[in-house]
C-alpha cells in the first residue's frame, strides 16, 4: 500500500511539471526550415518510409515465420482452442483457422495440443479469419499414400463400412475403395454383413485416377500366402491318395473341395453310387470329406476326385441268393421313352423296358405306366454281376392273357373292342389289355368302299367284332366287323336279281355311261348305248326312268342296268340267254369276269349290229 502510494505521488509531480512548461514545436520555432525539410511522402501515403534495408529484414522475418497462404499445400497446425462447433487451428499466418468438427468424426478424442493436417480452404473470410478444411488435407495426404501403396504393394489397413451392389465399401485413409465380392476371399462368400464394421488388410490392386476410384483385394494377399502351400501339396498329389478336404462349393454338376490351397473336384457322379438328382443330397457347404484322387492333368491344376470310391460298390454287396425269377421292390429313379431305372437295393438298379410293363402289345412311353418317385414291385428277369446289369418286368406280376385265349376268344365269338391303331390294310382293335386283333379293310364293311381305315372309324372308337381266326402260337387274332351284321347283298341278289325292273334317276353322267342309285348300298352302271330312249334320244343327269338289272354279280358288289332293254324284250330276252350261257361258261371253264363281259359285250354288240 505504501509503494502504491509513493508512485501515485511521482506521477502528479511529473504531470504538474509539464504542465508548468508547455512545449514549441519546431514548425513554429523555425518554420522555413520545417518546410524544406519536411516528409510529403509520409503525409500522401499516410504511413512512414522504410528504408530497404528494413523491407528486406522485414520480408526475410515473415517468410521465416509464416505460411505462405497462396500454394495448395497441406500444412500441418496445432489445435489451440476448440468451442463447441469448431476447432480453431494455428498455422503460423497472420490469423488463426477455423475447422468444423465434424470433420473431426472419426477423431472423437481431439484436444488443444494435437497435430494435424489441414488445407487452406478461404485465405480469408469476411471477419478476416482462415478458413481450412482438414478432410481436404486428409484426402491429399490419403490419395498420395493409396498411390504409393499401390506402386510399392504394401499392405494397407481398411475399415469395412458397409454392403454394396457386388461387394463392399472399405475405407482406406479417409478414402471410399471398392472391395469387389470376389476379393473378399479365396473361397465363396455367403455371408458378407460378417465383415462390415471390421478393420482387415489389404493390397490396392487398381487405381482409376481419371474417376478417382480405388479397388483393394483381401484376397490377394490370402493367395499370396497359400502359393507357397499349393505348390508342396501339388507335387505330393498322387492317383489314389485320400486326402481331407473342405466343400467349398457346391454346384448342379458337382462338389469343389478346397484341399488347403488346392481346389478339386467331385463330380457327381462320384459321390454316391446311388443316382441322385443334386449333389447338395450328399454333402453341405463346409463339411470335413475325406476324398480320393481319381484322376489330374499334367499340370495338376486341375484334380478330379471322388467321395463314393471310398465305400464298396454295392454290386458286390448284393446278396448271392439273388437270381433271376426273384420278386423285389424298388423305387423308379429314371424315366425314359424305352423304359425305368428302378432302384432295388443303394446303387443297384435294373431297367424295365417299355415292353416289359404290359401285356399290350402297343408300346407306348414308360410315363404312361410309372414316375419318378414311385415305389413298385418287379420281377428280375436277367442279372448280369459282372456286368454290373439286371433287367426287370412288371407285367409278368400279372397272368399272360394269351394262356387261356383258347376259350375266351373261340373263333365264331362276338365281342366288344376299342380301335387302337390304324393301317393301310387294316385296323388294330384291342379286346383287353394284352389281346389285340386285326380287321382286315376288306372285313369293315358289306357294301362301303374303303380306302383307308380313318373313313370308317376313329381311335378310341368301340367295335363290335367276330373272331374269324385265331393264332395261338404267333399270338395272332383276325376279327371281322361286318361279320357282325348280315350280307344284306344276300338280299339283294334276290331283290336285284337279273330281269328284274326298278325305277330310278340318273345320278351321274360318266365318259361310257352313267350310273344310277337304286339304294344307299346298290349304284348300278348303265352303258352309253343303254341310256337311248324309245325315241331315239338320251337320258339325261337327274332324268327318271325305268331299268332292267342285266348283270348283277355278288362277289364284286357290280350291277349293270338299262333302260333300252325296258322296250326292247326281246333284245332283253336275247340278253338274259347270254348271260345265262356266259355264266354256265364260267363255271365250266372259271374265266376271269372280265373275259365273261367281253364275250356279254361282244354278243350286244353283234345283236345291236343286226338291228341296224
Amino acid at each position: 500500500m505504501a509503494e502504491n502510494k509513493t508512485n501515485n505521488a511521482e506521477v502528479e509531480a511529473t504531470e504538474a511539471k509539464t504542465v508548468e512548461a508547455p512545449v514549441v514545436s519546431e514548425a513554429q520555432a523555425n518554420p522555413e526550415k520545417f518546410l524544406k525539410e519536411f516528409n510529403w511522402h509520409n503525409y500522401e501515403e499516410g504511413i512512414e518510409e522504410v528504408g530497404d534495408k528494413k523491407l528486406a529484414e522485414f520480408e526475410k522475418l515473415v517468410s521465416e515465420n509464416f505460411v505462405d497462404t497462396l500454394d495448395d499445400e497441406v500444412v500441418e497446425g496445432e489445435v489451440i482452442h476448440i468451442t463447441d462447433r469448431d476447432a480453431i487451428i494455428d498455422i503460423n499466418a497472420k490469423s488463426e483457422g477455423a475447422i468444423s468438427l465434424n470433420e473431426f468424426r472419426y477423431n472423437p478424442d481431439l484436444k488443444v495440443g494435437d497435430k494435424v493436417e489441414v488445407l487452406i480452404d478461404v485465405r480469408e473470410d469476411a471477419t478476416g479469419q482462415l478458413v481450412l478444411s482438414h478432410r481436404k488435407a486428409r484426402v491429399i495426404k490419403a490419395w498420395d499414400r493409396v498411390n504409393k501403396a499401390h506402386e510399392t504393394g504394401e499392405i494397407v489397413n481398411g475399415f469395412v463400412k458397409c454392403r454394396t451392389k457386388g461387394g463392399m465399401i472399405v475405407d482406406v485413409f479417409g478414402i471410399e475403395a471398392f472391395l469387389p465380392g470376389s476379393q473378399i476371399d479365396v473361397k465363396p462368400i455367403r455371408d458378407y454383413d460378417q465383415y462390415v464394421n471390421k478393420t482387415m488388410e489389404f493390397k490396392v490392386v487398381k487405381i482409376n485416377h481419371e474417376f478417382k476410384n480405388i479397388v483393394v483385394s483381401h484376397k490377394a494377399l490370402i493367395e499370396a500366402d497359400i502359393e507357397e502351400q499349393k505348390k508342396e501339396i501339388i507335387g505330393q498329389l498322387e492317383k489314389g491318395q485320400v486326402l481331407e478336404g473342405i466343400v467349398k462349393n457346391i454346384t448342379s454338376y458337382g462338389v469343389f473341395i478346397d484341399l488347403g490351397g488346392v481346389d478339386g473336384l467331385i463330380h457327381i457322379t462320384d459321390l454316391s453310387w446311388s443316382r441322385i438328382n443334386h449333389p447338395n443330397e450328399i454333402v453341405e457347404l463346409d463339411q470335413k470329406l475325406n476324398v480320393v484322387i481319381l484322376d489330374f492333368d499334367e499340370n495338376k491344376s486341375r484334380i478330379q476326385l471322388g467321395l463314393k470310391q471310398l465305400s464298396k460298390h454295392p454290386w458286390e454287396a448284393l446278396g448271392e441268393d439273388v437270381k433271376v425269377g426273384d420278386k423285389v421292390k424298388g423305387k423308379v429313379v429314371v424315366i425314359a421313352d424305352y423304359g425305368a431305372f428302378v432302384e432295388v437295393a443303394d446303387g443297384v438298379e435294373g431297367l424295365v423296358h417299355v415292353s416289359e410293363m404290359s401285356w399290350s402289345t402297343h408300346l407306348r412311353s414308360a410315363q404312361d405306366f410309372v414316375e419318378v418317385g414311385d415305389e413298385i414291385e418287379a420281377v428280375i428277369l436277367t442279372l448280369d454281376r459282372e456286368d454290373r446289369k439286371m433287367s426287370l418286368g412288371i407285367k409278368q406280376l400279372t397272368p399272360d392273357p394269351w394262356t387261356d385265349i383258347t376259350s375266351k376268344y373261340p373263333v365264331g365269338s362276338k365281342h366288344t373292342g376299342i380301335v387302337r391303331n390304324f393301317t393301310n390294310f387294316g385296323v388294330f382293335v384291342e379286346l383287353e389289355e394284352g389281346i389285340d386283333g386285326l380287321i382286315y379293310i376288306s372285313d369293315l364293311s358289306w357294301t362301303k368302299k374303303i380306302k383307308h381305315p380313318s373313313e370308317f372309324c376313329n381311335v378310341g372308337d368301340k367295335l363290335d367284332v367276330v373272331v374269324l381266326e385265331l393264332d395261338v402260337e404267333g399270338r395272332k387274332l383276325s376279327l371281322g366287323h361286318k361279320q357282325t351284321e348280315e350280307n344284306p347283298w344276300d338280299k339283294y341278289e334276290t331283290e336285284f336279281a337279273v330281269g328284274t325292273s326298278h325305277t330310278a334317276a340318273i345320278t351321274e353322267i360318266v365318259d361310257k355311261g352313267a350310273t344310277i342309285d337304286f339304294n344307299e348300298d346298290i349304284v348300278a352302271f348303265v352303258p352309253q348305248r343303254h341310256l337311248e330312249k324309245e325315241d331315239g334320244s338320251k337320258l339325261k343327269k337327274g332324268e327318271e326312268a325305268e331299268f332292267k338289272i342285266i348283270e348283277f354279280n355278288k362277289e364284286f358288289k357290280r350291277v349293270v342296268a338299262s333302260h333300252t332293254a325296258v322296250f326292247r324284250e326281246e333284245e332283253a330276252k336275247i340278253v338274259k340267254q347270254a348271260v345265262k350261257k356266259a355264266e354256265a361258261q364260267a363255271a365250266e371253264a372259271k374265266p376271269t369276269l372280265g373275259d365273261a363281259n367281253d364275250a356279254l359285250q361282244a354278243l350286244k354288240d353283234k345283236m345291236d349290229g343286226k338291228k341296224k
